[in-house]
């Protein structure tokens, strides 16, 4: 049965000179589990705020949206607000209420059921979620991913027909981020809840989903089962780099045999493709300049004087001219460790070295001027003003000097743009100010594969330009191909650091898609290009 159909549906913002959709046409059956994917600023966004009514945004439109034969405009309150779900990419904006039960309970209040109903749901829906334990905690108590698992269990309480989830991993670390995804598949299977997805990380959803839509431009590409539309991205690199794996590494070669989908499967085909008589890539021993950019010494940070120790002694040291990315888990104190650098907080305890002076002893903003620049990882933030065109005026930065394109962009709204549109526009402000010492806080959140390697590029050219790099991100993927070296923090201190190709092969889930499917076949595969070459140079062994 058809739950949702999509009949020539086009789109364009106020402000915008070309349509965001192109005359979109397609159909949803009751039960599907449908990935939406695309390049940034595709329409991905734009095209799940059209299927729920209430999320709507103003412009000009044409064609039809309708949700089980009736238009959107045409349905009920009731039925609107409570059978189409949408889970957002970022879980603050979501949650309303100030406790996880009342979060629990709000959609159900007001729905106006009877106590009893509402003890009843709530009660359920919390063991199946595996929430009782932080059941009566404040919601700005919890994780990141916490908090995105009580924003869909607060939908799935009011039992949609219809889930609609746009990125809902961009902020989580790899294992919540797995574990998120993981319970929206049992949703779809074990209830019989229709799925519409969008993701950017599609190594775990592309072998589960029944239906893969692939955007480009406004408008649709592909649309079919997975391995129909995987066997067919070769000529599309900006689709195939966000592919899992198994994918990436199929279309490198010219193999007429199955599309494998996940890790699994690319492991079946590498072992029968390619032998292992040379196991590892050899590595250069890595050297970095003897000077300091930034050191962190014995530093303790809490955020209240009641409060727990969020940084426990915290130490690591930067060098000048090299790029270090912090992992860990949400929580674990990554965020908080930057804003200490970027002397935003201050810790009660420890010294921080900016280029061997002590933060505190920067005056005058001087820590600011030509030295220090902070990318936070909500980039709305730093938005002042109401184009692109003027946002880049106030931080003084040339459109012709960015080392990257974003001149279509200038006449909208920074809060119209995509989430990855934002995170380029607020990079070349920060940019603008020309630091020695550039922190990112999730530099890559918001943005497609073929992006990422767009900023990789950039993040090395500044590199070498001699700039020097810290960023926390939670993509393995992008600190694999970027770093010189990683750390993993745990419980607000650095457990482990070491060079990337060490670092992830020796670590079993803060590790990348490539390790994980060739580990036991290759011993140091850590990024694509490390696979695509140890293949090769093993290609007809057996």
């Amino acid at each position: 049965m058809e739950i949702l159909a999509v009949r020539d549906l086009s789109f364009t913002y106020p402000t915008g000179s070309e349509p965001t959709l192109h005359h979109l046409s397609f159909s949803v059956e009751a039960g599907d589990y449908m990935v939406i994917c695309g390049p940034t600023g595709s329409g991905k966004s734009t095209l799940l705020r059209m299927l729920k009514r209430e999320l709507t945004p103003i412009g000009e439109q044409s064609g039809s949206v309708c949700y089980m034969g009736k238009p959107l405009s045409e349905l009920d309150d009731m039925t609107s607000a409570t059978q189409i779900g949408f889970v957002m990419q970022r879980p603050e904006q979501q949650i309303v209420t100030d406790k996880v039960w009342h979060e629990l309970a709000f959609g159900l209040e007001n729905m106006n059921l009877p106590q009893a109903a509402i003890r009843r749901r709530v009660s359920e829906m919390a063991a199946y979620f595996g929430i009782e334990k932080w059941f009566d905690m404040r919601v700005d108590e919890l994780s990141g991913g916490q908090k995105q698992l009580l924003n869909l269990a607060a939908i799935m309480v009011m039992q949609p027909q219809l889930l609609i989830l746009d990125e809902p991993t961009a902020q989580l670390d790899p294992i919540a981020s797995a574990d998120f995804l993981e319970t929206v598949g049992r949703l779809n299977r074990e209830t019989g809840v229709t799925v519409i997805l969008v993701e950017h990380q599609l190594e775990t959803v592309v072998p589960r989903c029944d239906k893969l839509m692939v955007m480009e431009k406004g408008g649709i590409r592909y649309y079919d089962n997975p391995r129909t539309v995987c066997e067919q991205l070769r000529d599309f690199p900006a689709m195939l780099e966000a592919m899992p794996a198994a994918v990436r590494l199929y279309n490198s070669f010219a193999p007429k045999d199955q599309c494998p989908l996940n890790v699994r499967e690319g492991r079946r085909w590498v072992e029968e493709h390619f032998g292992n008589r040379v196991r590892a890539i050899p590595e250069s021993p890595y050297t970095h300049s003897d000077k300091p950019a930034l050191e962190l010494k014995d530093v303790w940070f809490r955020y209240s004087r009641e409060g727990r120790d969020i940084l426990r002694g915290t130490d690591i040291t930067v060098y000048e001219g090299e790029i270090f990315c912090i992992l860990g888990g949400n929580g674990s104190g990554k965020s908080t460790t930057i804003s200490n650098a970027a002397g935003l907080l201050k810790p009660y305890s420890g010294t921080i070295r900016v280029f061997g002076k002590k933060i505190q002893e920067y005056r005058n903003q001087s820590l600011y001027r030509d030295c220090l620049s902070l990318l936070p990882q909500d980039v709305q933030t730093v938005f002042l003003c109401n184009t692109v065109r003027e946002e880049l005026k106030d931080a003084g930065a040339a459109v012709e000097e960015l080392p990257y394109d974003i001149s279509y962009l200038l006449d909208q709204h920074p809060y119209d743009l995509s989430g990855g549109e934002q995170q380029m526009v607020a990079l070349a402000k920060v940019l603008a100010t020309k630091p020695r010492l550039l922190l990112l806080d999730e530099p890559t959140k918001g943005l497609d594969a073929y992006a990422r390697r767009g900023i990789t590029t950039i993040l090395k050219r500044l590199q070498s330009e001699g700039m020097t790099i810290v960023a926390v991100t939670h993509d393995v993927e992008f600190a694999a191909s970027l770093a010189n070296r990683c750390a993993l923090f745990f419980r607000g201190e650095v457990v482990s650091e070491d060079v990337p190709r060490t670092f992830f092969a020796e670590n079993s889930y803060y590790t990348t898609a490539v390790n994980r499917m060739l580990r036991g076949h290759f011993d140091n595969a850590v990024t694509m290009e490390d696979a695509v070459e140890l293949c090769r140079m093993n290609g007809g062994e057996r």
